[in-house]
């Protein structure tokens, strides 16, 4: 890794969930570029240790972890206060699409519910884990929760989608409240379109490039939304510059919304 762009996070660590690519992947490198020791969380394994390893085992470890399954959340934060001592930032990013269409006349109500698991119970289950072990080490820690710019409108398509965005931004504006007399912040960030592979799969199995020619139209600012500038938003809410931003949701859409 390259040398620190600051020092705003040494000493800190963090959980990423969904963090062996995407946003994720981008975040974790940047908090660690921040001075911060980053846990990694995921599924792909292949991929989650890869990105551990290129940026340094000395920084970043990898923990495989279905958030889906509330054991798994409790043991990653387990294991994380086992090797480092404690937590300061847990950024709940991990989250799923469906690949199929999901209107509201033809909603698969299976495939609404695996989303759910993932994008509604599991955040709610990194938030408890990851406030508790703040909570328990006295620590005035950062959570950041990815939602979405759907957190804040409609679409005909991707209802089950747009729900669990909302339900994580109903999640942000709760927790904050309760936490907050622990002096742990408690955020989300609601990014507009990101060519993440997930959104990539979403839309068909589309390029990087193709996606982002998709959604540059919607943003009044010029250019693609990358997710290095997500990845910043998290980095600051994560950091003592924004030790009195509570229960907000930060738009990262380039005027989108």
């Amino acid at each position: 890794m390259a040398s620190h762009a600051s020092n705003k996070l040494d000493g800190k660590v963090g959980i990423v969930t969904g963090g062996a690519s995407g946003i994720g992947e981008e975040t974790a490198r940047r908090l660690v570029n921040h001075g911060a020791h980053v846990v990694i969380a995921d599924v792909q394994d292949v991929k989650g240790r890869d990105v551990a390893a290129s940026i340094g085992s000395h920084r970043c470890t990898y923990i495989h972890c279905d958030v889906a399954d509330e054991q798994q959340v409790k043991s990653l934060v387990e294991s994380t206060l086992r090797s480092n001592g404690r937590l300061d930032i847990l950024f709940s990013n991990a989250g799923m699409a469906n690949d199929v269409k999901q209107d509201i006349l033809e909603l698969d109500i299976p495939a609404f519910e695996r989303l759910f698991a993932v994008n509604v119970r599991g955040m709610a289950a990194c938030v408890k884990h990851g406030a508790r072990a703040m909570v328990a080490g006295g620590i005035k820690g950062s959570i950041i929760c990815t939602a979405s710019i759907r957190a804040s409108t409609g679409t005909e398509n991707f209802v089950d989608y747009v729900m669990s965005k909302h339900a994580v931004l109903g999640l942000v504006r709760s927790a904050s409240k309760q936490l907050g007399a622990y002096s742990i912040r408690v955020n989300c960030i609601s990014p507009g379109a990101v060519a993440t592979p997930m959104l990539c799969r979403s839309l068909g199995g589309v390029s990087e490039e193709e996606a982002e020619r998709m959604y540059g139209s919607h943003s009044s600012l010029k250019g693609a939304l990358k997710a290095k500038h997500v990845a910043d938003a998290v980095v600051f809410l994560a950091s003592e510059e924004a030790e009195f931003i509570n229960g907000h949701n930060l738009a990262v859409d380039g005027g989108w919304v």
